[in-house]
């Protein structure tokens, strides 16, 4: 008796392994928090509706794109193509990145920003965080952004599989 209980508790365990299938279309709302990196035109407690995001998956591995007017402003911020996003699945928890390329200065400080996204995956509701952080060249002229974080929450649906 001992025995089946142990292979019917491994069959659980077994079962409920693996990572959520979070590929689709998703409509966004975004809400804006911390500014630590003092973007400009950037209002605390602003939000944001209908973003469209598209998320691929290949296993464990996805890609998330950030489409219509926030796509281009990431594209603004972050630099060309930066509006796509690369990362994994483990469970339901996504976490992506995207690595800033568009120069910025600061004096004689040059940094890029580069942004994540963490996100759990609840039925067709995703829910999570959007991270921006400057990445410089040390200089002291950088100390206003270095080690600056602002961030955004968002969630969002697909349609029913």
């Amino acid at each position: 008796m001992k025995a089946l209980a142990w292979v019917l508790l491994g069959g659980m365990v077994v079962g409920c392994a693996g990572d959520a299938d979070v590929a689709g279309s998703y409509t966004i709302a975004l809400t804006n928090r911390d500014n630590g990196c003092m973007f400009g035109n950037y209002n605390v407690g602003d939000t944001a509706q209908g973003i469209g995001v598209v998320i691929t998956q290949n296993d464990s591995n996805v890609t998330l794109t950030v489409n219509g007017v926030a796509g281009t402003y990431l594209v603004l911020l972050l630099g060309a193509d930066k509006n796509v996003y690369q990362g994994d699945v483990d469970g339901d928890e996504l976490s992506t990145e995207s690595l800033g390329t568009r120069a910025q200065n600061m004096g004689n400080c040059t940094y890029t920003i580069n942004s994540k996204i963490k996100g759990s995956l609840d039925g067709d509701a995703l829910t999570g965080r959007i991270e921006y952080r400057a990445a410089d060249n040390g200089n002291p002229d950088c100390a206003p952004i270095s080690g600056c974080l602002t961030y955004q929450d968002f969630n969002g649906t697909r349609p029913p599989t």
